[in-house]
């Protein structure tokens, strides 16, 4: 099976969700009230400072999940998961410095 309890592709796969939950948790408690999820993604493209809030939020989520796995000895996991940090953060570093 390719999802073991301990595995890189595991930790990989939830490094990669774990922001864009992050992302709508943050929209849901900080602005479903006020704007639609589609403006909320327009302004987050449009507004540098919004867009680094936003992605530091999500960064946080990445954190949790990598926490998780370092604290029960999953390390194979944790590995994914930083992995998949890293590609996230130097993929929003690239988008927040090239537009």
């Amino acid at each position: 099976m390719i999802f073991k309890k301990d595995s890189v592709v595991l930790g990989l796969i939830l490094g990669f969700l774990a922001p864009f939950l992050g992302v709508g948790c943050f929209y849901l408690l900080k602005f479903s009230s006020s704007m639609t999820f589609q403006e909320f993604i327009q302004i987050l493209l449009l507004t540098k400072s919004f867009f680094t809030a936003v992605i530091t939020v999500s960064l946080i989520a990445d954190a949790g999940v990598f926490t998780l796995f370092i604290n029960t000895n999953r390390d194979h996991t944790a590995r994914g998961v930083f992995i998949a940090t890293l590609i996230y953060a130097i993929v929003c570093l690239i988008l927040k410095y090239a537009y």
